[in-house]
């Protein structure tokens, strides 16, 4: 006699879990992340060689570090969304080609003009590498839980890449010539191009239809304009230029949305927007990176305009900042099990925080270790949300629009750091110059005090062409000025950690860990990330 069950069967099946196969292909996706984060770092040591073998100029300088990142944002959309179309992996092959070629021509450029040309080549190929790592781990994880470990491991790599950065520019640097910067990465690239074809399954949206080339270039249209005018308007503050480039590519971007709203297969799905999650997380991300990035900023200059410390110098006491951020980011999934995402998050925030009001009491003397601790308490902070909501992001999107969502929080973290470069720097820059004027010494030359008040890069090789005591008298004005500024940035960071915390707990704080698409009280496995939407 056959017994038969009462209990109804659950419909939906749990996700497979990754095999051994899975967690190689990871090892294999994060040679490109660990290479992308180094070359970021090593390329700011190498800029003073440069202008001494290339003869750049300090125009050419600023194109060699900014076309990568105009055309890393410009091209991440579209990047993202080809993957979905041609396949993940093999997206991430053409773009691993493509950076090794182009690192071996800036390696060997003979010209500004050369170097520049193919600093734009690389982040072209950079576009296609993030996304495509980022999809592949959607698409490699399906279980919720194995997926946060993957995406931690993923974002851990690239901070690693940040904090080795220094060190190893450093000794390249020492060694070598300025090329081998760039030749750094030729390795790694080959190798991903050898294992691969080998380790890494191949994903494709079968359904997309064809590249809508005209949304391509309204997409670069939008983007390039307003990341300029961000960097301009950091580099010479708040004037024509840099507002008209935001508002035209503002218009640019209502014309590209309307466009894709039409559109049977658009370049970029509207949809993912309208799930809170995902949306939610994206403005967490945003923010987030806003206030780092400006933090950051004033923070590398106070090490070396205030403390007097060489760019080296200041890079490796900027390293506990990225290893407490690596801590975070190793934490938060197994956070993240046993306390709702939201409220990990919103810790993580509260915690950035405190760290942001430790900056507003750095002084222009002795000020260095309550920076770095700050610092430190902000990083490993920032890390929990930074981790799980790149969790919420992919696991909000369907698995054939992963390239697309991965595309949409690189793309987010750009403007980020765009925008609190323009927006904090510009905060650091008022108090800086409303404060200087009334502090400078009594007999120091006009031109001089004009060259004080346009920032303290300034100021200070100024300050330093004047004889005792004017220049000492100058230096300690200036510094105290632009520490105050620092104070100001902090404070307006902390407020805004606060405001997210709040806005994370508030809107996200129903979704438990995995629950399916930000619906409230789903009930799933522990520490899982939302499913898929339904489409």
């Amino acid at each position: 006699m056959t017994t038969r069950s009462t209990t109804p069967p659950d419909d939906r099946a749990a996700p497979p879990r990754a095999t051994r196969r899975e967690w190689i292909g990871l090892a294999v996706l994060a040679l490109p992340t660990l290479l992308l984060s180094l070359d970021i770092s090593v390329l700011y040591l190498a800029l003073p060689h440069l202008g001494a073998d290339l003869g750049a100029g300090g125009t050419q300088q600023l194109w060699i570090l900014d076309i990568y990142s105009f055309m890393l944002a410009g091209f991440l959309v579209t990047m993202g969304t080809l993957g979905d179309r041609i396949g993940r992996r093999r997206l991430l092959m053409i773009g691993a080609a493509t950076f090794g070629l182009a690192s071996v021509l800036a390696a060997y450029a003979t010209s500004p003009g050369m170097l520049i040309a193919a600093r734009a080549v690389l982040g072209i190929a950079g576009a296609t590498l993030m996304p495509s790592t980022m999809a592949l781990i959607r698409n490699m994880f399906r279980d919720p839980r194995q997926m946060g470990s993957a995406l931690a491991i993923w974002l851990v790599c690239f901070m690693g890449g940040m904090t080795l950065g220094p060190l190893v520019g450093g000794l390249l640097l020492d060694h070598f010539w300025w090329g081998s910067a760039f030749l750094l990465g030729v390795p790694f690239m080959a190798l991903l191009l050898v294992v691969g074809p080998r380790l890494l399954p191949e994903y494709r949206d079968g359904g997309a239809g064809r590249l809508d080339l005209t949304s391509v270039a309204l997409s670069l249209a939008t983007i390039l304009p307003i990341v300029y005018g961000l960097k301009e308007a950091a580099r010479n503050g708040w004037h024509t230029s840099p507002a008209a480039m935001i508002v035209a590519g503002v218009v640019f971007g209502l014309v590209f949305a309307r466009r894709q709203k039409t559109l049977a297969s658009p370049l970029l799905d509207l949809r993912l927007f309208t799930d809170r999650s995902f949306s939610t997380a994206l403005g967490v991300m945003l923010l987030s990176g806003v206030v780092m990035a400006g933090v950051t900023l004033v923070s590398s200059l106070y090490l070396q305009m205030v403390q007097g410390l060489s760019p080296l110098g200041a890079g490796l006491w900027l390293l506990p900042q990225n290893i407490a951020m690596v801590a975070g980011t190793l934490l938060a999934p197994g956070l993240a099990r046993r306390v709702r995402p939201a409220y990990v998050m919103a810790a993580g925030l509260a915690t950035a925080a405190a760290g942001l009001v430790l900056h507003t009491q750095v002084g222009s003397v002795h000020g260095l270790p309550l920076l770095i601790a700050g610092l430190a308490l902000a990083s490993g902070g920032v890390a929990l949300p930074m981790a799980l909501t790149m969790n919420l992001v992919l696991g909000s999107a369907p698995p054939e629009k992963a390239g697309s969502a991965a595309s949409i929080a690189e793309t987010s973290g750009e403007f980020g750091v765009a925008l609190g470069v323009a927006v904090l720097g510009s905060v650091a820059t008022a108090v800086y110059r409303g404060r200087l004027p009334e502090a400078i010494p009594a007999g120091v030359p006009t031109a001089t005090a004009a060259a004080a008040r346009e920032g303290i890069t300034t100021a200070v090789p100024a300050a330093r062409r004047l004889a005792d005591p004017l220049a000492t008298g100058l230096l300690d004005a200036v510094r105290d000025a632009f520490t105050t500024g620092l104070n100001a940035v902090a404070g307006v960071g902390a407020a805004l950690f606060l405001a997210i915390a709040v806005l994370a707990a508030v809107v996200l704080g129903r979704v438990r860990g995995g629950a399916e698409s930000g619906h409230p009280e789903a009930e799933v496995q522990p520490a899982a990330l939302p499913e898929p939407l339904r489409t």
